[in-house]
């Protein structure tokens, strides 16, 4: 979720395997018990396919009186993919859009020139204990389509690509793997799969996609024989089938696809090419000049002071 601040994550040790181009820690950061690992961007490596942005949410327990409430806030110049794996969010912008995005669903929001957002516990679940848990990255926009009119889309779980066989098991979220296509249409070619191993299984990473990452969520994985922990991210070398594993069982994301011919800047919500356009982009909501989101118009996130 944007509304969290955090530092860059902590690049780990250095590891045997030849096929490993970065190991990251992700930066942890506890907010009225609502814990966040932050895995991207770091110093060292500020993307991975398009992916500019990689934050696990909890899991969380909210207690009766307790919700989530993110305020209307703004983005320029990327795509936010939020995928639960625990609990409801409802989510609400600036086109009109009101959608409540469950467990293995996808809400896949292009801001493009400019989009206000809220994601809040729904009004219907308040003052009962839920738990939250999930992913929150976003994806750096072409250069090209960086000004688009902005757009949501949701996809529910139901339709899409399942894969279960011979120990491995998920479902994919963008693009193509092992034979099956995702219906989520971002702006580039983009790779993101939620992936189960049972213990004893492995499973291949094609070499398709230019770059690719995994963040392991439960458990520990193998390649080439050294073992990694949960909570860390893995980025690959280019060109090589990589073979996961793993003894005990494991879940992870998959994630990369192909990366952007320029460079992008952050800062707080907002991604560009240009830091011009990111100054502007912080003139125009500092003096009220993104659109309001319907049904949460009392409330909005101030511009940082840094």
């Amino acid at each position: 979720m944007s509304f969290f601040p955090g530092n860059d994550p902590n690049i780990g040790d250095v590891y045997a395997c030849d096929q490993i181009e970065l190991m990251v820690i992700p930066n942890v950061r506890d907010i009225d018990g609502f814990e966040v690992r932050r895995a991207l961007p770091t110093a060292r490596r500020r993307m991975v396919g398009p992916f500019i942005f990689f934050d696990q949410m909890g899991p969380a327990l909210l207690r009766a009186g307790q919700a989530l409430d993110v305020r209307p806030h703004p983005h320029i110049g990327l795509s936010t993919v939020t995928y639960l794996f625990d609990g409801k969010i409802r989510h609400r912008d600036s086109l009109g859009t009101e959608m409540v995005i469950e467990p293995g669903d996808v809400n896949l929001m292009t801001a493009g020139r400019g989009i206000v957002h809220s994601e809040r516990t729904p009004e219907e679940l308040r003052g009962a204990p839920m738990s939250v848990s999930g992913l929150q990255t976003w994806l750096a926009l072409p250069e090209d389509k960086e000004e688009i009119a902005p757009s949501f889309a949701h996809t529910i779980g139901g339709e899409l690509p399942v894969f279960d066989a011979e120990g491995v098991s998920g479902r994919l979220i963008i693009g193509d793997f092992h034979g099956h296509r995702s219906p989520v249409r971002p702006t580039s070619e983009t790779l993101y799969a939620d992936i189960r191993l049972a213990p004893g299984a492995r499973v291949k990473i094609p070499a398709d996609a230019e770059e690719r990452a995994i963040y392991t969520l439960e458990g520990e994985v193998a390649i080439s024989g050294d073992v990694f922990p949960a909570q860390r991210l893995l980025v690959f070398k280019p060109g090589d089938e990589i073979v996961v594993s793993s003894s005990l069982g494991a879940h992870f994301m998959l994630f990369g696809g192909a990366s952007l011919a320029t460079r992008r800047y952050i800062w707080w919500n907002f991604v560009s090419s240009s830091k011009e356009r990111i100054e502007q982009a912080k003139q125009e909501w500092k003096t009220g000049r993104f659109d309001i989101v319907p049904g949460d118009e009392e409330e909005f996130v101030p511009l940082p002071e840094s």
